[in-house]
C-alpha cells in the first residue's frame, strides 16, 4: 500500500497547488501540500484517490480473509493437539436456582446427574472466600517482615531490631521485632483456622455456581453449548477457562448484579472518554507553534527561542500526550473487573477494548477536531460561514504532521524502550529501594510478567487506523507506519520468545477481536474520505464510495459466520475424535481423580503444603477423606494429582479438600513455606 500511494498518489497531489492560492492565514506545511488537501475543488484527479481506496480496501479485506482462516486453522490444530487438560472436561455453571431443604452441591449433583447421566462425573462448588483470602495476604506480609528481621539479626547477632506496638509503628511501647512479628503470626493463624471452617460450613458462603466436570469431551461440549434449562436465565453455562486463566475473585459476584455492574461502567467510560477530551485538546494546541503564536501572540517571545522552539514543536505533543495516557490502562482494568468477568483473557480484552475506544476518540478524533479548531481560530473569525465546511475539509488532512511526531514519539521510541525496558528497571529500583526486604521480594520485583495486552493491542491497531486512514489521504504517513511495524514484530517476537512469561492460554482467542478493529478502521476510513471529498464538491463520485462500506460490512458477516464459530464453539465432531483417540488410555476413575483438585484455588493449595502448627481441622465434620486412609487410594491421589509436585524434604501437614467443593479467594501468590530448623527463618519457594 506504501509503494503503491507513494507513486500513484503523491504526484497527482504535488500536480494542483491549490494550498498555495488559499488565505495565508491558513497554517500549511509542506507534508500539506502532499496531501489531497492540495488538490482543487471538482477535480477530475479524485478519481485517482477513489480507485486507491478501493483498491486498499479489497486488498486489506483479502489479507484479513487468508489471516482469519489461517488462525482459525491454527486454534483448532492446537486444540487437537493438545493432551488431557481440565479445561476440555469442565463446563462453569452459573446462576443456580435455590432450593429449599437443599444445598447448591446437591442441586448440582441431581440436575445433572438426571439431565446428562451418560456424562456428568463430577462437581465442584465456589465458595466465596474474600476474608479468608485478605487474611491470608496480611499473613503473606507479616512473614515478609519476620523473615527479612531475622536476617538482619542473622547478619548482626549483636543488634536486634526494635519497633513500637502501635498502629503502623508509630508510636506505642518499643518491643523486639522478631518477637512481635512473630506473635502477630500465631494470633493470624488461630483467625486463619476458624475463618477456614467457618467457610466450609457457612451455608452462606456458597454461591449459586459451580464448576462441572464430565467424563468426555463430547459430553462436555453439549452442555457447555446448550440451553440446560426452559427458563433461560438458569443454569447457565459455558466453557470453563484454564485454571491458570481464573480470575477467582470475580466468582463471588452474584450473577444477576453483573448487567447492572457492566451499565455503570459503561457510564463511567463514557465520561472518562469525554474528560480526557480537556488536557488532550490543550496538549494538541501545542502541535503547532504558528497556531499557537496567532491565537496566543504574548508566547511569540518565548517560543521564538530556537531550543524551546524546535523542542515544542517537534516532541512535546506527542510526549505530553503519552503522559496523560499511561495511568489509563490501569483504570481501564480496574472497571472490567469491576465488571464480573471470570477470566483473565476475558479481562484484557475489555480492558483493550476500552482503551481503543478511547484512543479512537481522544487519539485519533480528538486529535482532528481540536487540533484544526485551534489552528483555525483565527481563519473562522475572518470568513463567511459558507467557506468553514471548506476549511474543515482542507484542514482534516493537515493533522499528518502531528500523528507522524507522535508515531516517532510514541511508536519508534516506544519500541526501542521496550527492548531496552527501561520502564521495568525504573520500576525494579524503585521498588528495590523501598519495597525489597528479602530475597523473595528481590525476584518478585524482576519477575517480567506477561505481555501487556490491554494497552499493547489497543495501540497496535491505532497505527492499523492510521494507515488505513491516511494510505489514501496524506501517504507520506505509510513509510513511518511501515518503519514501526518492521521494528514492532522483531521486538515482541523476541520478547514473547525470550522475555516475557505466558500468564494463561486463550488459543487465539483475541484474533476476532483484531479483525473488528481493523474492519472499524476500514470503514472510519471510507465514511472520512466521502466527507472530505464533500468539502471538495466531488459529488459525482459520492455513490461511488458509498458502496465500499457496504460491501465492508458484508464481508465483516460473512467472517463472522464463517470462522468466529471456531472461536466460540467446540465442534462435536472435534470433540468426538478426540475422546475416541484417548479412549484406550483413559477411565472415569483416572479421569475423576485428575479432574478432582483440577480447580483448586492457589490459596486452598497454600493450606496443603503449608505447616501451620494451629490448623487442626475436624475431617469429617468438612467431609474431607482422611489422607491416613488405604495405602492404594493414597497412591492413586499421588500419581493423578502430584506427579508434577517437587518432593520436598520436609513433611508438611496435609489437607486433602473434598473433590465436590470448589474454593474461592482472591488472587495471592501460591507460597509454599518450608521450615529450616537449623537457621530458623522461612524460606519460600515458588
Amino acid at each position: 500500500m506504501a509503494a503503491v500511494a507513494l507513486v500513484v498518489l503523491i504526484p497527482v497531489n504535488v500536480s494542483d497547488g491549490t494550498l498555495y492560492s488559499l488565505n495565508k492565514d491558513l497554517v500549511i506545511s509542506n507534508i500539506d501540500k502532499l496531501s489531497i488537501s492540495n488538490v482543487r475543488s471538482k477535480s477530475i484527479k479524485f478519481f485517482f484517490h477513489i480507485s486507491m481506496q478501493y483498491l486498499f480496501t479489497f486488498w486489506t479485506c483479502c489479507l484479513l480473509y487468508k489471516e482469519y482462516s489461517w488462525v482459525a486453522s491454527m486454534r483448532l490444530r492446537f486444540l487437537a493437539s493438545q493432551g488431557r487438560r481440565a479445561e476440555q472436561f469442565t463446563v462453569l455453571v452459573r446462576n443456580i436456582p435455590h432450593v429449599s431443604g437443599r444445598s447448591t452441591s446437591d442441586s448440582v449433583e441431581s440436575f445433572f446427574s438426571k439431565n446428562h447421566p451418560e456424562h456428568y462425573l463430577c462437581h465442584q462448588a465456589v465458595y466465596n472466600a474474600n476474608k479468608f483470602a485478605r487474611l491470608v495476604r496480611k499473613r503473606n506480609r507479616l512473614q515478609n517482615w519476620l523473615d527479612y528481621n531475622q536476617l538482619k539479626f542473622e547478619r548482626n547477632p549483636e543488634k536486634r531490631r526494635r519497633r513500637k506496638n502501635g498502629f503502623l509503628g508509630l508510636w506505642g511501647e518499643k518491643i523486639d521485632s522478631i518477637d512481635f512479628y512473630k506473635h502477630q503470626i500465631k494470633e493470624l493463624d488461630k483467625k486463619l483456622t476458624m475463618e477456614r471452617q467457618k467457610v466450609l460450613k457457612d451455608p452462606k458462603a456458597i454461591m449459586p455456581a459451580a464448576f462441572v466436570s464430565f467424563n468426555s469431551r463430547w459430553g462436555a461440549a453439549v452442555c457447555a453449548q446448550t440451553q440446560q434449562s426452559k427458563n433461560p436465565t438458569l443454569w447457565l453455562t459455558k466453557w470453563a477457562p484454564e485454571p491458570r486463566d481464573i480470575y477467582w475473585k470475580n466468582l463471588a459476584i452474584p450473577y444477576v448484579s453483573l448487567t447492572i455492574r457492566r451499565f455503570i461502567i459503561s457510564v463511567a467510560v463514557f465520561a472518562l472518554i469525554f474528560f480526557y477530551m480537556i488536557p488532550i485538546a490543550f496538549v494538541q494546541s501545542l502541535a503547532n507553534l504558528e497556531g499557537l503564536e496567532k491565537v496566543a501572540p504574548f508566547l511569540r517571545p518565548v517560543t521564538e527561542l530556537k531550543f524551546i522552539k524546535s523542542f515544542l514543536q517537534g516532541f512535546l505533543p506527542g510526549l505530553a500526550l503519552k503522559i496523560f495516557l499511561f495511568a489509563l490502562p490501569t483504570i481501564l482494568m480496574i472497571m472490567s473487573k469491576v465488571e464480573g468477568y471470570v477470566a483473565k483473557s476475558t479481562l484484557e480484552r475489555k480492558a483493550a477494548a476500552k482503551y481503543y475506544y478511547f484512543m479512537l476518540v481522544n487519539v485519533f478524533l480528538g486529535s482532528i477536531i481540536a487540533g484544526t479548531a485551534f489552528q483555525q481560530l483565527r481563519a473562522f473569525l475572518h470568513q463567511s460561514a459558507t467557506q468553514i465546511p471548506r476549511t474543515i475539509g482542507v484542514s482534516i488532512p493537515m493533522k499528518a504532521t502531528f500523528f507522524i511526531t507522535y508515531i516517532m514519539v510514541d511508536g519508534w521510541a516506544g519500541i526501542a524502550s521496550e527492548i531496552l525496558r527501561l520502564k521495568p528497571l525504573v520500576i525494579f529500583h524503585l521498588k528495590n529501594m523501598f519495597i525489597v526486604k528479602t530475597e523473595r521480594d528481590r525476584v518478585k520485583a524482576m519477575d517480567p510478567g506477561s505481555v501487556d495486552f490491554p494497552e499493547t493491542l489497543p495501540s497496535l491497531q491505532l497505527y492499523f487506523l492510521l494507515g488505513l486512514v491516511y494510505a489514501v489521504v496524506t501517504p507520506i504517513l505509510l513509510p513511518f507506519i511501515l518503519v514501526f511495524f518492521a521494528f514492532a514484530y522483531f521486538v515482541y517476537r523476541h520478547q514473547v520468545i525470550n522475555v516475557y512469561n505466558q500468564q494463561y492460554e486463550s488459543a487465539g482467542a483475541f484474533w476476532p477481536h483484531v479483525h473488528s478493529r481493523i474492519i472499524w478502521s476500514l470503514l472510519i476510513s471510507q465514511l472520512l474520505l466521502m466527507g472530505l471529498l464533500s468539502t471538495k464538491k466531488a459529488a459525482n463520485s459520492t455513490p461511488l464510495i458509498i458502496v465500499l462500506p457496504i460491501l465492508t460490512l458484508a464481508f465483516h458477516n460473512y467472517c463472522k459466520n464463517r470462522f468466529e464459530p471456531a472461536f466460540r464453539k467446540y465442534p462435536l465432531e472435534e470433540a468426538m475424535d478426540k475422546d475416541l483417540e484417548d479412549r484406550p488410555s483413559e477411565s472415569d476413575v483416572n479421569l475423576k481423580s485428575f479432574l478432582a483438585d483440577a480447580y483448586l484455588h492457589p490459596i486452598f493449595r497454600s493450606f496443603e503444603e503449608v505447616e501451620l502448627v494451629e490448623v487442626r481441622v475436624d475431617k469429617s465434620q468438612a467431609h474431607i477423606p482422611s489422607p491416613s486412609g488405604s495405602s492404594s487410594s493414597s497412591s492413586h491421589h499421588d500419581i493423578h494429582h502430584h506427579e508434577d509436585k517437587p518432593s520436598h524434604s520436609v513433611h508438611h501437614h496435609e489437607y486433602e479438600p473434598p473433590s465436590n467443593v470448589y474454593h474461592y479467594e482472591a488472587e495471592v501468590s501460591s507460597n509454599v513455606y518450608e521450615y529450616d530448623t537449623e537457621s530458623y527463618h522461612n524460606v519460600y519457594h515458588y
